[in-house]
């Protein structure tokens, strides 16, 4: 048994049991890759694919429990890997973070800037989906962390940790009705056409659930992903738009207002998240804490060692 079968199991079943592709993909040939399989199986007296004739259909099912065990073989070898080159140049290497257009636009800019005066040798790429495909590309390591609300907490296979907490807000045009009012309330913003966020992003669940307990159905006019187009079409006095208090700035929004409606919607809590039992290169641990400063190295360590604190803000 050696590394390359691994590689090449793992490797056929995410090219949709090509092998031809697989091959490409690993810059072999496909014979090779066949006879590789073919050869691991009988070591192991299974068979890991089902066929027809000379071609891979699909995983048996003692191969779906293989895949398993090389898919965690795999990951250790690219953590060793990663180690060495850590040790290798401590300043440089590569960082990518996978969060959602709201953290992305208000949140990271000043933390990035921060990081970047650090480790300007570090290469960063930012990739941007919603929660449960952020969460995918760090499971499929296609990023080192992601940052997102409280959805992504429960997602198995990975760990995920508290950065801080906050509101939405009701954002009008300055002449708006709503502002004159001491307490808001739901039943006067359902009164109105709504711009919100799509429902995988910014707390959009909680919004719904609240509406939905007092028995209100409202109005939602418009949904996009991005906070700066929900701006946009309040100012164009489309609706009542309700953003993530973190999107709305003063100076930037000045033909708009801001009314905090955290007694209705409650409040959110936006997360980091890292890949289950990988390894994470020291200025990985520095990021977060610039993220958020009470996740310190320690605390992270102990949370990816399985330890079974609660971590609160």
């Amino acid at each position: 048994m050696n590394l390359h079968q691994l590689r090449f199991v793992r490797e056929a079943v995410r090219q949709n049991f090509n092998l031809t592709d697989a091959a490409k993909s690993l810059f072999t040939s496909q014979p090779g890759v066949s006879k590789a399989i073919i050869e691991l199986e009988e070591e192991l007296g299974v068979d890991i694919f089902t066929r027809h004739g000379k071609r891979i259909r699909g995983l048996t099912e003692p191969g779906r429990l293989v895949l398993q065990s090389v898919e965690l073989i795999m990951q250790e070898i690219d953590s060793l890997k990663r180690i060495g080159k850590e040790f290798a140049a401590q300043d440089s290497g590569s960082f990518t973070i996978a969060t959602t257009h709201t953290q992305a636009r208000y949140i990271l800019p000043r933390v990035v800037q921060a990081f970047m005066q650090k480790y300007p040798k570090v290469r960063l790429s930012l990739l941007q989906g919603n929660p449960r495909q952020i969460a995918e590309m760090v499971k499929g390591d296609l990023a080192d962390l992601a940052i997102a609300t409280e959805s992504i907490a429960n997602i198995d296979g990975l760990i995920t940790l508290p950065c801080y907490q906050w509101e939405h807000v009701v954002v009008v045009p300055p002449d708006h009705p709503l502002l004159g009012s001491k307490a808001v309330s739901l039943e006067e913003i359902a009164s109105y056409p709504l711009i919100t966020y799509d429902s995988a992003f910014a707390g959009r669940n909680k919004i719904d659930h609240a509406f939905s307990l007092r028995g209100l159905k409202p109005d939602v006019l418009l949904e996009a992903i991005d906070a700066d187009v929900i701006k946009t079409y309040v100012e164009l006095g489309m609706g009542l738009g309700i953003i993530a208090g973190m999107a709305f700035d003063p100076e930037r929004d000045k033909n708009l207002r801001a009314i905090s409606v955290g007694h209705l919607f409650g409040t959110n809590v936006s997360r980091v998240a890292v890949k289950q039992g990988a390894y994470l290169r020291s200025y990985i641990y520095t990021f977060i804490e610039l993220l958020a400063p009470t996740l310190n190295r320690k605390m992270v360590e102990s949370a990816m060692n399985g330890a079974k604190e609660t971590y609160e803000l």
